[in-house]
């Protein structure tokens, strides 16, 4: 079976690490992304979302404005009120959602349908453009706040427009006569679909979600036949020669082998289909989620977590076609891809997946968002040399700085919600077993038969490998904890009462059978490592980067100087750390190299190499950029001895 998340209003997390990021929500995210969307950012892209619903529900007369999927930015924004909500009410934010909530269902038609970019300017194009329209990736994520906002609140009434909407697109799409045999362009609404389903149990939603997927690839493509159409509405112009790889409709999807196109569109589906695949013990849906996963993890994603490579339709291409400096890496896909990988942890109970949901979490997510909540990288690169990233370039996409806001603004509310939501990630049940996916301090409490288990942790994560637990109101039928081995940890040891216990390694997490209240201290090291990437990977041959636990390290101009590429690493001479107080506290890492300092007349010469010693420092990705503008790498070339 599988495992159970517990609800976030059951979570509380303290952790040294992570409280300053969640509070950061609460406290700045949430309140700066109100305003741009009000327009009140002065410097920022316009968002207008908000706006878009007044003109649609009546409130204002003009023109839509934006991205055909700008509704979603609100949806988000909603999402992540509720996930924080849950957590501790507040009454300023609570108004403000309900406010949403009301302008929302007056812009609701009364069948149901809730899209402003159609309501206002195509309204006859409704459900006409599947491939281009993101009619259903909207009402996705329009669905996935509903149910957060009810879960946080018990409020019933944005929920009940949702509902609605879902059965209006039940009624729209089927296998049935007169009804859409079509698929989502852009999948979101599967997610969506099966989240009405946990929260009202009706399976008509979960059995929608299955149809999108069983039909997806299936005789003739849906979009290229879509496009035929003598009034078929072009939105962008880059779907001029549709290739159905880039929606992942090339082939049915329990037949696919490998991660294709649009890297979030790819994840969200994958997603649908873990769940699918649970909900009805379809095999053949999961062995298709093993493949694709693996094939994203060994061969097409980043160190950081990153996927989706090429800066062109922001997708998927080969295998080991990694470059460094003009990847695209989106922090949505890797959203995607923690949400995916949390789905496959809970349902094999193999700790693999959950070491990419903290890697992804650590590095390529939390990167996305500046330390004072205002600034966001919707793309994130692994190299940087601030000078070349200008329009019209194959390096256009990268920023050398974080930006206030972006006209296509899907990564900065997709933060918002991942961190509000971060409890999520943390715990798995079943029955009389829990499994601890992520060392993260807090407290939690969940039910065994008849009886509360709380359970509390305090982690030193990620700077040092020691966690302890306490479990009190264990059943006498006794209890089954779980707690992952990283891949990464070394001399992995539990005690309890200062004294060494044995364990089972279950897939990868340590199991230990309680029968009364118990303190448990787990401890493994953690040590700065020199990582290679596998030869095949041509942008980083010769290369190493540097790890420590969870951790991706770089190196930035601001410590290291400029002229990055110059470095070398003398991988002999070890690593040592460095605790600084950065960035709130952080430990770096330095180790010995040399920088290549030959002097040229000529862009081109015959000289021999010179070199001078240097001492050089890493910090975490995450944190790069936080102190302005310079150069970054997360790879560095290796002496070659």
């Amino acid at each position: 079976m599988r495992l159970e998340t517990i609800n976030l209003t059951d979570i509380k997390i303290e952790d040294r690490f992570w409280s300053k990021h969640i509070h950061l929500v609460k406290d700045v995210i949430l309140p700066y992304q109100w305003d741009i969307m009000n327009d009140k950012v002065p410097g920022a892209e316009s968002s207008r979302c908000l706006e878009n619903f007044k003109i649609a529900a009546g409130r204002r007369q003009g023109e839509f404005y934006g991205a055909v999927f700008q509704d979603t930015d609100i949806a988000k924004w909603m999402e992540a009120v509720g996930y924080s909500l849950s957590s501790g009410r507040n009454q300023e934010l609570e108004a403000l959602a309900d406010g949403v909530v009301d302008l929302l269902a007056e812009a609701q038609q009364p069948d149901g349908y809730m899209d402003t970019y159609f309501i206002i300017r195509e309204p006859d194009k409704k459900w006409k453009d599947l491939c281009e329209g993101h009619e259903l990736y909207t009402a996705g994520h329009m669905m996935e706040a509903a149910v957060a906002y009810y879960n946080a609140t018990g409020k019933r009434k944005f929920l009940d427009c949702v509902l609605k909407l879902g059965d209006l697109i039940c009624e729209t799409f089927g296998p049935g006569e007169g009804q859409n045999h079509g698929y989502p362009g852009h999948q979101e609404v599967e997610i969506g679909l099966i989240k009405l389903y946990e929260a009202t149990g009706n399976r008509k939603y979960l059995d929608m979600a299955k149809y999108f997927l069983d039909i997806r690839g299936l005789g003739e493509n849906y979009f290229l036949k879509e496009q035929k159409s003598p009034d078929y509405l072009h939105i962008f112009p880059e779907f001029e020669d549709y290739d159905p790889r880039y929606s992942q409709s090339h082939k049915p999807v329990r037949e696919q082998d490998t991660a294709e196109g649009h890297a979030v569109r790819a994840v969200y589906m994958y997603c649908a289909m873990a769940d699918v695949a649970s909900a009805y013990g379809d095999e053949a849906m999961l062995e298709a989620c093993r493949r694709l996963w693996e094939n994203i993890t060994e061969k097409r994603m980043y160190i950081t977590g990153g996927i989706g490579s090429s800066g062109i339709l922001e997708r998927f291409t080969t295998d080991y076609d990694l470059p460094n400096d003009y990847n695209y890496s989106e922090t949505c896909a890797s959203i995607g891809m923690a949400l995916f990988s949390l789905r496959m942890a809970n349902i094999t109970r193999e700790s693999k997946y959950a070491d990419v949901v903290e890697l992804e979490l650590y590095n390529n997510i939390l990167a996305g968002v500046a330390l004072d909540g205002k600034r966001f990288f919707y793309v994130n690169p692994l190299e940087v040399i601030p000078g070349n990233c200008i329009p019209r370039t194959s390096r256009e996409h990268v920023k050398e700085q974080r930006q206030k806001w972006f006209g296509v603004a899907c990564c900065p509310p997709n933060i918002a919600r991942t961190l509000a939501s971060l409890g999520q990630y943390i715990y798995g049940t079943d029955k009389d077993q829990i499994y601890m996916h992520l060392f993260i301090s807090g407290q939690t409490c969940f039910r065994v038969g008849n009886s509360t288990v709380s359970l509390e942790v305090e982690s030193e994560l990620p700077w040092r490998g020691e966690v302890s637990t306490s479990l009190t109101g264990v059943p006498e039928s006794g209890i089954c904890i779980n707690f992952r081995i990283p891949a990464y940890a070394r001399d992995y040891t539990i005690c309890s009462g200062g004294r060494q216990i044995p364990y089972e390694n279950c897939r990868g997490y340590a199991s230990v059978r309680v029968t009364e209240d118990t303190k448990l201290q787990i401890r493994f090291s953690i040590e700065p490592v020199f990582v290679r990437a596998d030869v095949k990977v041509s942008s980083d041959v010769g290369k190493v980067a540097v790890m420590r636990g969870p951790l991706v390290y770089c190196l930035e101009e601001k410590d290291n100087g400029n002229n990055l590429a110059a470095l070398f690493a003398d991988t002999e001479k070890g690593l040592w750390e460095e605790p600084s107080e950065e960035f709130g506290g952080i430990i770096a890492v330095r180790f010995q190299g040399k920088k290549m300092v030959n002097s040229s007349r000529h862009l081109y010469e015959t000289y021999e190499p010179q070199y001078e010693t240097r001492e050089i420092r890493a910090i975490p990705y995450a944190y790069w950029n936080n102190r302005g503008v310079g150069e970054m790498a997360v790879w560095v070339k290796a002496i070659i001895k």
